[in-house]
């Protein structure tokens, strides 16, 4: 599918005819550092900056008539940002909020969504998402007053890399009334087929939701034809909303009408809010299942990368993305493997994220001399380093010098300089 070869120049001409270049210069990108750690931390842009400030200064000229100011009208914040957030995944602006963290988020899910009873009160996680899911789950199945030993059902990766489909769909029992998945593994970036399992899970009377975190903003998904219950990721990583930033929310319209399973003010009919009455009346949309006063200086910075995203396109995103990390993984089996390098995520476009996952025996080492060479990767245990070429800011000459300043480090053995020992932060 691809055309490449491993000379600079290539790399160069596919810059110059790189139709998101421009995007590059409006993100604040440390001098000589190639950053390949978007998919952890994405980096911050002066259209987030500007939307910052603005929150600001408005908050210092209009004090408590931020909320409803017509030039600032922050009170519904979440649903604007939340129906420029809608086209990533192909749904309607109604079934999209702002409000959170990923994981309250996923607390408010499965209470929204488990109703276990004596014969039916299994969850279906996998054993490799990244582990805060089942930590939610785990503690939800215990609030409803049943065992999460008995109750959870983990699906265990034959390889520890890739989840399989069919395991997955073979352990829907009817025992099972709920599943949790990831679009996208957090070590080996496969995108897993949400289509395939939501159609056997709804055959089965099974509620399936999914953790966007790792695919939002590098891969487009469409609801519409998935039609998923719930979603919930983070802004923070692909969607450069800033560090811990507010997180996103779907809730399928056809679920509208159920109640929330944690409830707060701010899920209040909007019209009736304000007269505080002791009694809720749920919001029959995705703001619904808002809880508290949304965190303004928070939401802020997403604005500013929305609007990016909007200017750029996704399926634009997802293309160059697509040729990024292929590109990388190209030099990779060229110049790489003769060092004990390979890769493994999926190779297959279709069920490849936006990162690369890099393996070598010796990765904590060598991942300490790259950030000597200013190069940001992202460790996780026990020998990935996860790459991941951003369509906004990385260049295919920063991938091409990437891989020249890991050579060096190889030809020159620079990573027996440092310890094996993994930091606090991987």
């Amino acid at each position: 599918m691809y055309n490449f070869n491993d000379g600079l120049d290539f790399a160069k001409q596919m810059d110059f005819n790189d139709e998101l270049k421009r995007f590059k210069e409006r993100f604040y990108i440390q001098k000589d550092v190639i950053y390949m750690d978007g998919n952890s931390l994405g980096l911050c842009s002066k259209d987030a900056e500007k939307y910052v400030y603005k929150a600001l200064e408005d908050w210092k000229a209009l004090g408590i008539d931020i909320w409803t100011d017509q030039k600032a009208n922050y009170f519904l914040y979440q649903d604007r940002l939340g129906a420029m957030m809608a086209p990533l995944i192909n749904a309607d602006a109604e079934e999209v909020t702002v409000c959170a963290s990923t994981t309250i988020n996923i607390h408010k899910a499965i209470a929204t969504f488990y109703h276990p009873t004596e014969k039916r009160n299994k969850i279906i996680l996998d054993d490799i998402n990244f582990p805060t899911d089942k930590y939610a789950v785990y503690s939800q199945i215990k609030l409803h007053g049943y065992n999460p030993d008995e109750c959870l059902k983990v699906v265990k990766s034959r390889d520890d890399k890739f989840i399989y489909e069919d395991d997955i769909i073979e352990a829907m029992t009817d025992d099972v009334c709920l599943i949790l998945l990831p679009s996208a593994l957090y070590r080996s970036s496969q995108l897993i087929d949400m289509k395939k399992l939501t159609k056997a899970a709804h055959e089965k009377g099974i509620y399936i939701g999914f953790d966007l975190c790792h695919s939002i903003g590098s891969v487009p998904h469409d609801f519409k034809n998935i039609d998923c219950d719930f979603a919930v990721w983070c802004t923070y990583k692909y969607l450069s909303g800033g560090p811990g930033a507010i997180a996103g929310l779907y809730i399928n319209r056809k679920h509208f009408d159920i109640e929330p399973g944690l409830a707060g003010w701010q899920g209040n009919n909007k019209e009736t809010q304000f007269d505080l009455k002791q009694e809720f009346e749920h919001a029959k949309y995705a703001g619904g299942w808002q809880t508290g006063t949304q965190p303004i200086l928070s939401m802020a910075p997403i604005e500013g990368s929305l609007k990016m995203f909007e200017e750029a396109g996704i399926n634009n995103i997802r293309k160059k993305s697509l040729m990024l990390t292929a590109y990388l993984m190209y030099l990779i089996d060229i110049k790489l493997k003769k060092y004990g390098f390979s890769c493994s995520n999926p190779t297959i476009d279709e069920k490849r994220g936006g990162h690369v996952a890099l393996e070598h025996d010796d990765a904590i080492r060598i991942t300490k001399a790259m950030k000597e060479n200013k190069i940001i990767p992202d460790f996780r245990f026990p020998n990935i380093i996860r790459l991941a070429p951003i369509a906004f800011y990385t260049s295919f000459e920063d991938v091409y010098e990437m891989v020249e300043r890991i050579i060096k480090i190889m030809d020159n053995k620079e990573y027996e300089n440092f310890d094996s020992n993994r930091g606090i932060v991987a």
